[in-house]
């Protein structure tokens, strides 16, 4: 799966060329679910003034997420739309963290990637209020289009998600 990995993260990085002050993929994590599963070393997809774990990788800042390393406790709400899988692969590959997605099971992510790789899978109650653009304070709020989940990976994370106590449905894997 690495070549595989490789290569898509090459094609999603080409389609990062947008400035990120355009991009409206960017569905911001509201501070009570990262509070709720945290504390995290790691926000690969991070946001200016958004900073939800020790260290956060920012487009603006020339980071790359998908390259970069990862270590400890991730958090990874990747950019909305057809390029979450390399996100999904990578937090497969790292096993140690929690993914904010939306729920769409019948696709051949979730059938290919986070079916087989997942430890649990929270199925969160309401549709999820996300932050646009300014981070956590004066930014605009957009409700989720679609339901939500909230994906461990590890037992670490799965042990989160199971003792947090947010809204929803957890089912556990013995992946």
């Amino acid at each position: 799966m690495g070549n595989q990995i490789a290569r898509t993260a090459h094609r999603t990085r080409i389609s990062h060329s947008v400035p990120p002050s355009e991009r409206n993929d960017r569905w911001l994590s509201p501070r009570h679910i990262v509070d709720a599963l945290g504390p995290f070393d790691l926000d690969p997809c991070g946001a200016p003034d958004h900073h939800l774990a020790t260290k956060t990788y920012l487009l603006e800042n020339g980071d790359d997420g998908l390259v970069d390393p990862w270590e400890g406790m991730v958090y990874c709400n990747p950019p909305y739309g057809r390029h979450q899988r390399p996100w999904v692969e990578r937090m497969v590959e790292h096993n140690n963290g929690i993914l904010l997605i939306p729920v769409a099971t019948g696709t051949k992510l979730w059938q290919d990637v986070v079916w087989p790789n997942a430890s649990a899978i929270h199925f969160y109650r309401h549709r999820i209020e996300f932050l646009r653009r300014k981070g956590f304070d004066g930014g605009e709020k957009m409700v989720s289009p679609q339901a939500s989940a909230i994906i461990a990976f590890g037992e670490e994370a799965t042990q989160r998600l199971l003792n947090s106590d947010l809204p929803g449905f957890c089912i556990t894997f013995d992946n």
